[in-house]
């Protein structure tokens, strides 16, 4: 029986990452569709009524929304490459760092980005990555040898997101005196062959930046 999968995103999302790396991880085809979210298609809106945000995976007509939902969903259904843990307890454990990431790590650093406070905000960021970093503990990824569930969720930090939102604010985050073992698991993380190819265009993903975060002429 043929599969449909399509994914609805926006080109330099990490959330939209997110389920791009997992895919192609998988060995999953899929139909790739690029989202304008200032002009949001009737198809997106009709996917996912209730956040009417990116990124969506249709899976033979049935849509799923939130990115760390999808992931969990693409392991499930698609065996190849597991992205999360076998052992229950290992399982809980990655989801709690992944929501760890989500909701106390990504808005801290988003924080950073922003006019208001941002030495607090650079110093309650590294604060938050040092626990993170703690979990690494001498593990080449999260998820031991291989690229696993935290390591796709935390795209944003071990990606090229952080690392430009960073210089172009002039910030110190992610630097080898704060947080060393971090900064090896990031240059691990996109130099992964799979992630290194869906990772968005650096020189893009700057030239954005620069006009939402860099000094205003």
């Amino acid at each position: 029986m043929g599969e449909e999968v399509k994914l609805f995103a926006v080109w330099g999302s990490p959330f939209s990452r997110r389920v791009e790396m997992a895919l192609k991880l998988k060995g999953v085809e899929y139909e790739y569709i690029e989202v304008d979210l200032q002009n949001k298609s009737d198809l997106l809106l009709k996917y996912n009524p209730v956040h009417k945000k990116i990124p969506v995976l249709v899976h033979n007509g049935k849509p799923i929304a939130e990115s760390v939902v999808i992931l969990e969903y693409i392991d499930e259904t698609w065996k190849g490459f597991p992205l999360l843990p076998k052992d229950p307890y290992q399982r809980a454990m990655a989801r709690f760092w992944a929501k760890f990431i989500e909701e106390k790590c990504m808005p801290a650093l988003f924080k950073c980005a922003g006019t208001e406070d941002r030495e607090k905000a650079v110093e309650e960021a590294c604060e938050l990555l040092k626990l993170l970093e703690n979990e690494l503990e001498d593990k080449k990824f999260f998820g031991g040898e291989n690229i696993g569930f935290v390591d796709i969720v935390a795209d944003f930090i071990g990606g090229y997101w952080l690392r430009d939102i960073q210089e172009i604010v002039g910030v110190k985050i992610l630097t080898r005196e704060n947080l060393p073992k971090l900064c090896e698991w990031s240059d691990e993380f996109v130099n992964h062959v799979v992630i290194k190819e869906n990772l968005p265009p650096r020189d893009k993903l700057i030239a954005y930046f620069r006009t939402r975060f860099g000094p205003k002429p």
